[in-house]
């Protein structure tokens, strides 16, 4: 039960903040407009009454304020912005004041989703993770630009081994062209020596954050779980890390359906009286983990059911091991199950993330509480 009637909503922004506290015994609102200021903010908290309890939408802004506030003795959550679905009529009428009270009302019916706030160390390793794989973008849109830019050249890598196969782009063959080729005009060379650069150096910068996150997640608090998702075939040390340091704590999930819910895994549906529809996965979840599982999933359409051998220094919880070797059987008779039925590669391949998913978080678990 909460000790307090005294509800402060705040709508935040990067360089102000809105606040308004509703006293629900008496009905009395107060508004007041700070910068981003966590100390003014508290103050004037701890001026309406110091058992307030505060609460903002969970967005760009992320998880300072809160953690601020609480540190200055300012009980704060964030709000899962997802799931506040505003009245129609307020539609029209969007201003600070309006959606900071909206919170404060939210927040006294008990009608808000806390979102589970990262300590310090867990939002680092975050977003080192998140660096990475924005440096993976970067070469993927830096080796369109080379390519495009040859292609419009008329130059396309077409070389072949002796027995005709066509050697891949990206290999030592492809650079090997690459260096040979030169243009009449000085513009054109000085443009494909930009691009030529621009992939090299994109090329340079995931290498190092890759090894910048395989050293954190070699640190005591990620290793055993790391290790021990490692055992799944698909995920190796980036997609373990991964999904470790994005999930934070697997007990914060109440089972492995609420995980999978979280990644926006499981189907949607649109039932109502005696019709019952289900249709794709939602997409309503954690975006990055979700194309890491689907790109995971697509080992279980070739690789066998024998369990996976640990690598060197890996060493993963020996229950959480057993586990991800049921696992790795059970992932590949429902992906070959799939197929025999005739589902479509791609929907088998979602459904399969979804599933592995699953053991994702019972293995996660079981290292997280051995």
């Amino acid at each position: 039960m909460l000790d307090t009637t005294i509800f402060v909503g705040l709508d935040v922004h990067a360089r102000s903040i809105k606040a308004v506290s509703l006293d629900v015994m008496t009905g009395e609102v107060r508004c007041a407009t700070f910068g981003y200021d966590a100390g003014a903010v508290a103050e004037w908290v701890r001026s309406v009454d110091p058992k307030a309890k505060c609460v903002y939408e969970s967005g760009v802004t992320g998880f300072d304020l809160q953690k601020r506030l609480s540190g200055l003795g300012v009980d704060c959550v964030v709000g899962a912005v997802s799931k506040m679905i505003k009245p129609s009529a307020d539609r029209r009428r969007k201003n600070d004041r309006n959606d900071a009270e909206f919170l404060a009302r939210m927040l006294s019916v008990g009608n808000v989703v806390e979102v589970w706030v990262p300590d310090d160390e867990c939002e680092a390793a975050r977003d080192l993770a998140r660096a990475l794989d924005d440096a993976r973008e970067d070469l993927r849109r830096q080796k369109q630009r080379l390519s495009k830019f040859l292609l419009r050249h008329g130059l396309v890598f077409d070389e072949r081994t002796p027995s005709g196969q066509r050697k891949g782009n990206w290999t030592g063959a492809y650079w090997s062209w690459i260096s040979s080729i030169s243009f009449a005009e000085k513009a054109d060379n000085d443009a494909f020596a930009f691009y030529v650069d621009a992939v090299r150096q994109a090329e340079e910068d995931k290498r190092r954050l890759e090894k910048l996150v395989a050293d954190e997640a070699s640190r005591p608090r990620w290793k055993k779980r790391v290790d021990s998702l490692r055992c799944l075939k698909g995920i190796d040390v980036m997609t373990a890390a991964d999904i470790v340091f994005e999930a934070g704590e697997f007990a914060r999930f109440r089972n492995a359906r609420s995980f999978a819910a979280w990644l926006g895994l499981t189907p949607s549906e649109h039932s109502s009286g005696e019709s019952a529809r289900q249709g794709g996965i939602t997409k309503a979840g954690n975006k990055h983990l979700r194309r890491v599982l689907v790109e995971a999933a697509w080992h279980y359409l070739t690789c066998s059911a024998r369990p996976k051998e640990p690598a060197r220094g890996q060493a993963p919880d020996p229950g959480a091991r057993r586990h991800a070797a049921k696992g790795v059987r059970r992932l590949v008779e429902r992906r070959g199950a799939l197929l025999a039925r005739g589902v479509h590669n791609n929907k088998a391949n979602v459904a399969t993330a979804r599933e592995l998913a699953c053991w994702v978080w019972a293995v996660g678990l079981m290292a997280e509480e051995a």
